[in-house]
């Protein structure tokens, strides 16, 4: 787990750059300049939805503080909501919510439904970052803020690897 490291992962911030337009089993031109203005109409919810979701994450990892440990549905809870997170980052330009999030959902996988104390700080970690993502509106690789966070990441992840 904690041998890969973090990656930074580039997702294509465009529909057309995710999808072949034209020829066979291809996206309508038009069609995709539709979803394409949703998307970018959506952009200014993103942030109140993040802003929730957040809030969200950070009372179910107060869950997890609470009870000392975790159980599988409290991890479970957990997940879903990184999940989400990670899901809709990079649509919106917030790339590091997306790592973070696709970070916080691998290291509760191999968790395999067991988290000790230090893994519940672990997780209280990535849902601190992601708030600072947003607090800060780091958008795409954050520049050097986004650069520091990272390495706090993965020197939290190489620590925990460590011990």
């Amino acid at each position: 787990m904690a041998d890969d490291g973090p990656k930074l992962i580039r997702p294509p911030q465009t529909l057309n750059q995710k999808v072949t337009v034209g020829g066979e089993g291809a996206v309508d031109a038009a069609a995709l300049e539709r979803a394409e203005k949703v998307i970018a109409d959506l952009a200014d919810s993103y942030v109140d939805w993040a802003v929730e979701d957040i809030g969200k994450l950070m009372a179910a990892c107060a869950t997890l503080k609470e009870e000392g440990g975790a159980t599988s549905e409290n991890l479970d809870a957990v997940f879903q909501l990184a999940h989400d997170i990670k899901g809709q980052g990079g649509s919106f330009g917030y790339d590091l919510m997306t790592i973070v999030g696709n970070q916080l959902c691998r290291y509760i996988e191999a968790l395999e439904g067991k988290a000790e104390k230090t893994d519940v700080e672990v997780i209280f970690l990535h849902a601190h970052t992601m708030q600072v993502i947003m607090s800060q509106d780091l958008k795409g690789d954050g520049g050097q803020a986004g650069e520091q966070l990272m390495a706090g990441l993965e020197a939290v992840f190489d620590k925990r690897a460590n011990t």
